[in-house]
C-alpha cells in the first residue's frame, strides 16, 4: 500500500453453517411442552423456525465449517490467515478459547487467535478489532467469526425468551486491500456500551460465577425500547463519520432479533424490506453469528454485489451495541 492511512480491512469471503436440525415453532412447543404456538411466534417476532446443535456440535465445529466456507469464497488458504478471532457467549470451554480450537483445527500455525465476550454485538465488535490490526500491521488476513449454541443455556421454562433463539455460525475472512481495491472495504466501525443495563438481558451464572443457573434471562420490553434508539444512533453516527446519507446505503444487514426491531430501522433509514436482508424467520436470533450468516446468504445469492456499500449493526446483552459500514 502507497502508505498506512490507505490500509483498509476488505471483506474478501463469507461463510456461513446451520445444524442439519430445523426445529418449527409448533415443534418445539409439542417437544418443550411450551403453551404458545406458531401465530403467536410469528406475530410477535417474525421467527417461524431456527436450527439446533446436534449432540456433540460444539461453536468451534460450527466455525471451522464457516471459516473453510469463507476462506473459499474468498479464494485464500490457511498460510494466509494471521490471526483468527471469535465473537461467542458460548464457548466449547473456558480456556482454551474456541478460537484456539479453530486455529489448531484448521492447522494454522502462526499468528494468533483468541475470543471475545460481547454478546450479539460481537461479530461487530470483533470485526472492529481485526479492522484495526490490519491497518496497524499486526495481521495481514483475519477470520471474524461469530459462532453461538444458545440452545444449550435457554431456559425451556420461558416461552417468552426460549423461543427467540437458534445455533449457527457465520464468518468473514478480512484481509488488507490490494491496490485495485481503493474503493472496497470497511470504512467504519462504531463500538457502545453501557454497563448499567447489563441485567435486562443477561446469562444468570458462568463458570466464575458463585450462583445462578446458566441461562438467559431478558427483560423484552427494555430490551425493545433501547434497541430502537441505540441502534439508530449508531447508524447515524457511521453515515456522519463517512460523509453519507441513506440513499448511499444498498443493504442493510442487521442483527436478526426480531422482525418489529429490524422494520424500525428500515424505515429510519427509508429502506424498504426488499434492501433488507433478514434471516430472523429462518435463523432466529443466532447471537453473534446472525449477521456473518445473512452476510453469507446475500453474497451468496447474488443480492449484495461489487460495490454496494452495506451497513451492518446489532444490539447484544451488556448491553453493548455498535455499527460497521462496508463497501463490497
Amino acid at each position: 500500500m502507497a502508505d498506512g492511512s490507505a490500509i483498509r480491512g476488505v471483506i474478501a469471503g463469507t461463510g456461513g453453517y446451520l445444524p442439519v436440525r430445523a426445529v418449527s415453532n409448533d415443534e418445539l412447543a409439542a417437544e418443550k411442552g411450551l403453551d404458545t404456538s406458531d401465530s403467536w411466534i410469528v406475530e410477535r417476532t417474525g421467527i417461524r423456525q431456527r436450527h439446533f446443535a446436534a449432540d456433540g456440535e460444539t461453536a468451534s465445529d460450527m466455525g471451522l465449517a464457516a471459516c473453510r466456507a469463507a476462506l473459499a469464497q474468498a479464494g485464500a488458504s490457511e498460510s494466509e490467515v494471521d490471526a483468527v478471532i471469535v465473537a461467542t457467549a458460548t464457548p466449547d470451554s473456558a480456556f482454551p478459547s474456541t478460537a484456539s480450537r479453530i486455529q489448531g483445527a484448521l492447522g494454522v500455525t502462526r499468528g494468533f487467535a483468541f475470543d471475545i465476550s460481547a454478546a450479539c454485538t460481537g461479530f461487530i465488535y470483533a470485526l472492529s478489532i481485526a479492522d484495526a490490526m490490519l491497518r496497524t500491521g499486526q495481521a495481514r488476513g483475519v477470520l471474524v467469526v461469530g459462532t453461538e449454541v444458545y440452545s444449550r443455556i435457554l431456559d425451556w421454562s420461558d416461552r417468552g425468551t426460549c423461543v427467540l433463539f437458534g445455533d449457527g455460525a457465520g464468518a468473514v475472512f478480512l484481509r488488507v486491500a490490494r491496490d485495485d481495491e481503493a474503493a472496497r472495504g470497511l470504512l467504519s466501525t462504531h463500538l457502545h456500551s453501557d454497563g448499567r443495563h447489563g441485567d435486562i438481558l443477561a446469562v444468570n451464572g458462568g463458570a466464575g460465577s458463585t450462583g445462578g443457573t446458566g441461562v438467559v434471562t431478558m427483560a423484552g420490553r427494555e430490551v425493545f425500547k433501547h434497541a430502537v434508539t441505540k441502534l439508530a444512533s449508531a447508524v447515524d453516527e457511521a453515515l456522519a463519520a463517512n460523509g453519507l446519507g441513506h440513499d448511499d446505503v444498498a443493504w442493510l444487514v442487521p442483527h436478526q432479533a426480531n422482525i418489529r426491531i429490524i422494520e424500525a430501522m428500515g424505515r429510519k433509514l427509508h429502506l424498504g424490506l426488499d434492501r433488507v436482508v433478514v434471516t430472523v424467520d429462518r435463523h432466529a436470533n443466532t447471537s453473534a453469528a446472525s449477521i456473518p450468516l445473512a452476510l453469507a446468504e446475500a453474497t451468496r445469492d447474488g443480492r449484495i454485489k461489487p460495490g454496494d456499500l452495506v451497513l451492518m449493526e446489532a444490539i447484544g446483552g451488556g448491553l453493548t451495541w455498535g455499527a460497521a459500514l462496508a463497501r463490497f
